[in-house]
């Protein structure tokens, strides 16, 4: 994996960072990936917000989900209409 500067980021099979061996970076350099990190931890949390505020905006999802609520909403009446007949005439 390379980063916005070039550099090549050591990785685990799974793709997570894995920090070089002991001794072999200079503070800078250490300094670097920390500006880094934060960079990228930022971003992340900014997008998790974004995606939180657009999860949780139920007018949204009604407007974006109109059909699936509709066809729910259906479904329900009919088996609560269904169980109400089956009721009655016990």
């Amino acid at each position: 994996m390379s980063t916005p500067a070039g550099r090549t980021i050591q990785t685990r099979g799974n793709g997570r960072w894995s920090p070089p061996p002991p001794g072999t970076r200079s503070a800078e350099q250490i300094r670097q990936d920390i500006v880094q990190q934060r960079h990228e931890f930022s971003r992340s949390v900014d997008a998790l917000r974004t995606r939180w505020v657009q999860v949780t905006d139920v007018k949204r999802q009604i407007r974006e989900h109109r059909t699936e609520l509709a066809v729910g909403a259906a479904v329900v009446g009919f088996v609560v209409g269904g169980l109400v007949a089956l009721r009655r005439r016990r």
